[in-house]
């Protein structure tokens, strides 16, 4: 099970990946906890010129799941609630699917 510190190093591993990529000092901007773990928000931090933050392209947030250590980099294509409505029906899903298991293996002699 994760902690919120070993979720957000996960994150900014993940972070480190595309700063080879682009100039722009990134880091992470929010987290919001979820039921199953948690939300980073991440981008450019604010350039020191105008003030204004770079717009990145594909930075969309993370989901983090705290029981299954998942990394989920989401789609900026998608409202990330709509994309939090899909991952906790994915759950939903799996537990139906583990629960169903174990019923088969309890009925068998």
């Amino acid at each position: 099970m994760l902690t919120e510190e070993d979720a957000r190093r996960l994150v900014l591993a993940e972070i480190d990946d595309v700063r080879g990529h682009v100039t722009y000092d990134l880091q992470i901007l929010r987290v919001e906890a979820l039921p199953f773990g948690w939300i980073f928000y991440w981008g450019a931090v604010r350039d020191g010129q105008d003030g204004q933050r770079p717009r990145l392209g594909g930075n969309g947030p993370f989901l983090v799941d705290r029981e299954n250590e998942r990394l989920i980099r989401t789609a900026t294509s998608v409202p990330v609630d709509r994309q939090i409505e899909y991952y906790e029906r994915r759950l939903r899903r799996e537990a139906h699917a583990r629960n169903t298991t174990a019923k088969q293996a309890a009925q068998q002699p």
